[in-house]
């Protein structure tokens, strides 16, 4: 069997990061960003259409502005640039995303590795506002969410699924 190239959707993934998680020891204190740095290089060198965050992007649901910033800046260094994107969303983007598009079709900015992201135990949604600092990177256009929803009021128990639909373009 062949495989045609053009038509491979390359995926890199990616979990538990726990950005900012030993923040507070001398000697570890950027080793989790050290390490996101690699997977973002991994990513450009190997030329990947996409990079699929599993969860746990951060160590807390609320982590300090340092390390809300390192990622930003790290996001911003490899994510953002001239690459094209080479796949297209099928599916009904307002159901899927929490900003309802895909970053990457939004004209004010210019995605050359776009990022998939769901939330994790670690990193979830809270308080009355149900946010994370996941939802910042989503707002700042930075990271695609998907797979968020409220669990409490009259939605406790009933979670609606709304697969992402991907195809490679040329």
């Amino acid at each position: 069997m062949t495989i045609n190239e053009d038509s491979l959707l390359r995926i890199l993934i990616s979990t538990d990061n726990h950005l900012g998680v030993w923040e507070k020891d001398e000697e570890r204190k950027h080793d989790s960003f050290r390490a996101f740095e690699e997977v973002l290089q991994i990513a450009i060198e190997q030329n990947v259409d996409m990079l699929l965050l599993g969860g746990d992007l951060f160590h807390d649901n609320k982590p300090s502005r340092t390390t809300v910033v390192k990622a930003i800046e790290l996001l911003n260094k490899y994510c953002l640039g001239e690459r094209p994107v080479r796949f297209q969303v099928l599916s009904d983007q307002k159901q899927n995303f929490v900003s309802g598009v895909v970053n990457f079709h939004n004209p004010n900015l210019n995605i050359g590795l776009p990022v998939f992201t769901i939330h994790g135990n670690h990193d979830d949604p809270a308080g009355p506002d149900n946010l994370s600092a996941v939802d910042l990177l989503s707002t700042c256009g930075l990271v695609n969410y998907f797979g968020k929803v409220l669990l409490s009021g009259n939605n406790m128990g009933n979670i609606t699924l709304s697969p992402v639909l991907l195809q490679k373009v040329r």
